[in-house]
């Protein structure tokens, strides 16, 4: 059975998180299945960290460099939470780069810890309040905490917005930051879980994605130099690397 991408299978829906979490988290989502068998989904790289609750635990889905392939159980309710960039080390109390590509109980990094926030969510057939008894909860291990890294959430954004034409990234970053590159790629593999080239590879291809879907009827070499890629065969070329597949089979 051919893997198909996350959000075009079951029910996705996201929002913003209750002030309380916006410390750290940036939003909340929540994808279920459907009752039939569930196709493998494909998890594309997209330079975010989750904190996500499955089946009664807490599991930590670490940043991607490469596709992954998930096989969730027929029925299965995810509910995640989306650390803003440059957050989840100080919250985790681990660098990023350590989970890298990892599917992580919480347990693994908190041991008795996770149990203790695990023993406070009441069951409930009711998702509307499992999701507010999960903010609740989450955000009493959130208020007051000082889990950002403002330096490196703004560094996401600058990559995020996209740099001048032609201008190197490593240099154009440490004159923004006030870095040396040695620190500049220390401080990107602690809060990212890698160096910026490769978030910003990441963050020009999901750029792609958002002018393909507000511009539906422009062609994509168009889209592709917009994003900011030298050309199409870029694009189709970095497409492959972190999809697997090319631009017009995700579309």
């Amino acid at each position: 059975m051919e893997p198909v991408l996350a959000q075009t299978t079951g029910l996705f829906s996201e929002r913003p998180v209750a002030g309380g979490l916006a410390a750290a988290f940036c939003a909340v989502w929540v994808h279920r299945m459907d009752e039939r068998a569930v196709p493998p989904i494909l998890i594309t790289p997209d330079a975010t960290i989750d904190l996500q609750w499955i089946d009664g635990r807490f599991r930590v889905a670490g940043p991607d460099k490469e596709p992954q392939i998930e096989r969730p159980a027929a029925g299965a309710v995810i509910v995640g939470f989306r650390f803003r960039p440059g957050a989840a080390a100080g919250w985790l109390g681990v660098p990023a780069g350590e989970i890298v590509g990892g599917r992580l109980d919480l347990s693994d990094l908190w041991g008795a810890r996770c149990r203790e926030l695990s023993d406070r969510i009441r069951p409930t057939p009711n998702l509307a309040d499992l999701v507010r008894h999960l903010e609740e909860t989450i955000g009493g291990r959130t208020e007051g905490r000082d889990a950002l890294d403002p330096q490196m959430d703004r560094a996401f954004g600058v990559i995020h917005e996209g740099l001048p034409p032609e201008t190197p990234l490593v240099p154009f970053l440490q004159r923004q930051l006030h870095m040396s590159e040695r620190t500049l790629r220390r401080r990107f593999e602690d809060a990212f879980g890698y160096g910026p080239k490769t978030l910003d590879r990441i963050l020009r291809f999901h750029r792609y994605r958002r002018l393909q879907r507000q511009q539906s009827d422009a062609s994509t070499a168009l889209l592709a130099v917009e994003a900011g890629y030298t050309d199409q065969a870029h694009l189709i070329r970095e497409s492959r690397r972190l999809t697997g597949v090319t631009p017009s089979a995700l579309a």
